[in-house]
């Protein structure tokens, strides 16, 4: 898996990883800010929460466009500056009155500018590592590493952005609604480590940052398909694209939707086991003990499998160790319910590598669009899972008026929900990163990537539905309507598999 990837790799994803954490962190409470800092409903709240994804997505078609010119250094180092000008500016608790929702709205424009500059060009560079035939044949690993760094910035995210608002409010006496800002004020220290990360060591991926381009360089780049390879490639990308967008509508009601149900209709404490899963960094000795018994299977040294053995066995002794002293209960805050899907992501990425590449070696791994395929299947089965658990409760109107006196469900119903979840995400995003990577004709690479961005955008615009559908509906119907649209997108990923493989050969 990390074996023969050129250190460039490495040096872009932590850089991406420390710009991630920021970003998740401040997204982990940016629905329940709005609405408590606001007064706003669901549904506006919610229009807000999407419109300002949709941006964050949309917005590196027009960076994509702009490296072309400029290079991709000069717009991710760009990028990274004018985060900072928006995290900075959302820092400040300016209260709740319109020029402090100006002020917010500005904010997003300059986080969602520089996210569009710096996100889609740095993967552009990380895929122009892989151009080299030395490294040609561990790309998709090596998407699959770079998606794995990206979660581990969100799986600490959650943690922070809760632990630092209650150390506003206890400690330093804040009230609940300004204590939000010192959530997002660490998305700044944050980008400062990434642009550190980035500089010391540009010079391991300075060759693909990209510029001028050379004379000649374009022909030959034309000269490499027929206009007839071209256009299938393109038409099978765009099939693609559109059936994405539905999956980042359904998934991405983990900042919605999924946690309005953290926060109104799951137990607000746990104990025992489950309490232990609320730790992050339980759950950071579990994805040690994953990678560690990986390497006890993969590795061919007798040193390296007995260290590997015993980090395996001193996880397991710590892990029984807190169990056997746990007391009482915990509180459960819902943002935290957000770092389950980023634990899933790093402990899994190991294990799909593994299956696939066991597959691969048969000659049977699935190609690209039936991965997406059988990865809208299983969002479909998460959102039943999520339908199951709210049989029998009240609305959202009506839970808010029982308050205390309302119906609470277990974590688990969530917990579960986020793993199958997870399985699906694993099957159609880093897969689907790498595929445009690939398939895309050379001379439109760019192009098409940003393409995957703008898929990525409006699925996250259509988010909204999520909000608007809170309120006066049994839950069951809300969860349906995400079920229904997976499954619509599966079928016809499946109609048109023959057309899209093809295209792909």
């Amino acid at each position: 898996m990390f074996k023969g990837q050129p250190k460039g790799l490495y040096a872009l994803a932590l850089a991406n990883t420390g710009e991630r954490f920021g970003y998740y962190t401040m997204l982990a409470v940016f629905a329940l800010f709005l609405r408590a800092n606001f007064g706003l409903d669901a549904g506006v709240a919610g229009a807000i929460y999407s419109t300002f994804l949709g941006l964050v997505y949309f917005m590196p078609l027009i960076g994509g466009i702009l490296a072309d010119k400029f290079g991709f250094g000069k717009m991710v180092t760009s990028g990274i500056f004018i985060m900072f000008i928006g995290y900075l500016l959302l820092s400040f608790p300016l209260g709740g009155d319109t020029l402090a929702m100006i002020a917010m709205l500005g904010a997003l424009l300059f986080i969602s500018v520089g996210t569009g500059l710096f996100k889609g060009n740095l993967q552009v560079m990380v895929g122009n590592l892989y151009d080299d035939p030395k490294y040609s044949a561990k790309r998709d690993s090596a998407f699959s590493i770079f998606y794995m760094a990206i979660n581990i910035g969100a799986l600490f995210a959650p943690t922070a952005a809760v632990e630092i608002k209650e150390w506003a409010e206890t400690s330093l006496g804040f009230s609940g609604n300004d204590a939000y800002h010192f959530s997002f004020a660490v998305a700044c220290v944050a980008l400062i480590a990434s642009i550190a990360i980035y500089y010391i060591f540009r010079p391991t991926f300075r060759h693909v940052e990209g510029g001028q381009r050379k004379k000649g360089e374009e022909a030959q780049v034309v000269d490499t398909l027929t206009p007839e390879q071209t256009k299938a490639r393109m038409t099978a990308l765009f099939l693609v694209f559109a059936v994405v967008i539905f999956f980042w509508m359904a998934f991405h009601q983990n900042g919605l939707a999924l946690t309005y149900f953290a926060d109104e209709f799951t137990a607000k404490s746990s104990e025992g086991l489950q309490s232990m899963a609320f730790n992050v960094w339980n759950l950071a000795l579990v994805i040690i003990a994953v990678y560690a018994a990986f390497s006890i299977f993969q590795s061919e040294e007798v040193k390296t499998k007995i260290v590997s053995s015993a980090i395996v066995l001193g996880v397991i002794a710590i892990l029984v160790y807190k169990y056997l002293n746990i007391s009482g209960s915990i509180a459960v805050s819902a943002p935290i319910f957000q770092q389950f899907n980023p634990f899933y992501v790093v402990a899994l990425t190991p294990v799909s590598m593994a299956i696939f590449g066991a597959l691969a070696s048969k000659g049977k791994e699935p190609s690209a669009p039936r991965k997406i395929a059988y990865g809208m299947l299983v969002a479909a089965a998460g959102f039943a899972v999520m339908a199951l658990g709210s049989m029998g409760l009240l609305t959202p109107n009506e839970q808010a008026a029982a308050g205390e006196n309302g119906t609470f469900v277990s974590a688990n119903w969530l917990i579960s929900t986020y793993l199958v979840l997870t399985f699906a995400e694993l099957l159609l995003s880093p897969m689907g990163i790498s595929f445009v990577s690939k398939v895309a004709p050379p001379k439109y690479k760019g192009m098409m990537m940003g393409c995957w961005f703008v898929a990525t955008a409006i699925g996250n615009m259509l988010v909204a539905v999520g909000g608007f559908l809170w309120g006066g509906l049994p839950l069951w119907i809300v969860w349906s309507v995400f079920i229904v649209l997976c499954l619509l997108s599966a079928l016809f990923m499946f109609v048109m598999m023959k057309r899209l493989e093809a295209a792909t050969k």
